[in-house]
């Protein structure tokens, strides 16, 4: 049963992807606020109306909609609303919603040149790029306004939105300083960390974004509020936060160090150490792995651990 928590009702939806349920929230203020949509099907739009009615409401009830990122699963139920009904999100939603021809053709000549310095395969590089027939998971709407950091919410006063970049270049966070709380999207959930998803540049031969040393500061940015609890995108709200972040951080540390060790025998690309990171499922997960050894390269790279030179195209990394 849906129930309210001080002017927070919390629904989990159905997706067909590995991660399971994803949660959207219903908030209460000036205007009646949905935070993220779910994915965009017909069973995820019918549990949504099922559980809206248990607070009795409808999907036609819903004012305005607050995205904390882009992907499918927490946009893609748009479709679901009016047209008159206003969204609201970082201003880096825009070319994910929508996935205009040129975005596409940049987002793949991007992937797939730097698939080739990682020295992927020909056939695991297709695995990177975007087609149209993916749009069937998202929604062609535009944002009638941006958020960004600091920001108050609109129809919510006493929320402001803090950017939260790293598992996506359009990832909010949003806060309400009378209690403490966060609703975090994909930022902070209690079982799983979440993955640092690469993307494009946001200009064309633009500096990619290094999206684990964001999500890393982005983090550590937590630390300096007081947050009673965090409402995540998905599993179980998250209490113990400051504990779990630096779990989070600790680990992924540790993670790194052992990256660190696949070097010191000899240099290495991306690809190479990829397989050695995930020998069961890189074949299967091409962008999921790779990214997250991408990662892991970059935070050791920062740190000054490891070094990076390109030799006939491929990029090498070796003990600094």
């Amino acid at each position: 049963m849906v129930n309210w928590e001080n002017k927070i009702a919390k629904i989990a939806l159905p997706t067909p992807f590995a991660v399971g349920d994803v949660n959207v929230y219903v908030v209460k203020g000036d205007a009646l606020t949905l935070i993220d949509t779910g994915v965009k099907t017909k069973e995820s739009k019918e549990v949504l109306a099922d559980k809206l009615g248990e607070l009795g409401l409808k999907i036609g009830d819903i004012e305005q909609i607050i995205l904390t990122h882009h992907h499918p699963d927490h946009a893609g139920g748009l479709d679901f609303f009016d047209q008159g009904v206003p969204v609201y999100g970082h201003k880096n939603n825009q070319r994910w919603l929508e996935l205009s021809d040129e975005f596409i053709h940049m987002h793949n000549e991007f992937f797939l040149e730097y698939g080739g310095k990682c020295g992927l395969t020909e056939e695991l590089k297709d695995k990177l790029i975007r087609t149209r027939e993916e749009k069937r998971f998202l929604s062609n709407r535009k944002l009638a306004g941006f958020l960004a950091e600091g920001d108050e919410l609109p129809g919510l006063p006493g929320w402001k939105a803090i950017e939260t970049l790293g598992h996506a270049q359009s990832h909010l966070s949003f806060y309400r300083e009378s209690d403490a709380v966060l609703i975090g999207g994909d930022h902070l959930i209690a079982k799983v960390s979440p993955n640092p998803i690469m993307e494009p540049p946001l200009l064309p031969n633009g500096e990619r974004p290094k999206p684990l040393l964001q999500h890393n500061e982005s983090l550590r940015k937590l630390l300096h509020l007081p947050i009673s609890k965090v409402y995540s995108g998905h599993g179980e709200e998250v209490e113990e936060v400051k504990e779990l972040i630096h779990f989070r951080l600790t680990r992924q540390h540790d993670r790194a160090m052992h990256v660190k060790k696949m070097l010191e025998e000899k240099p290495l690309t991306v690809f190479e150490v990829c397989k050695q990171l995930f020998p069961k499922i890189y074949s299967k997960e091409v962008d999921l792995t790779m990214w997250e050894t991408v990662g892991q390269l970059d935070y050791l790279e920062d740190l000054g651990e490891i070094q990076s030179e390109t030799q006939s195209g491929l990029t090498l990394f070796s003990i600094a």
